[in-house]
């Protein structure tokens, strides 16, 4: 697995993956999540948990 990439594009800012991320790895900046890659431990919780498919591994 690879730390996962946020597409700020796609991102609605819902916070979905802020809740699930075991290692507190994921902020929201400006309305959009942020990845940490330095504190990700690539579970991949927020790939499955973002509605709209803005989170990759």
């Amino acid at each position: 697995m690879a730390k996962a990439v946020v597409d700020r594009d796609t991102c609605i800012g819902c916070e979905a993956c802020v809740g699930v991320c075991p290692a507190e790895a994921i902020s929201i900046e400006d309305g959009k999540a942020k990845v940490d890659p330095d504190t990700c431990i690539e579970c991949g919780a927020c790939v499955s948990t973002c509605p709209v498919s803005a989170i990759s591994q």
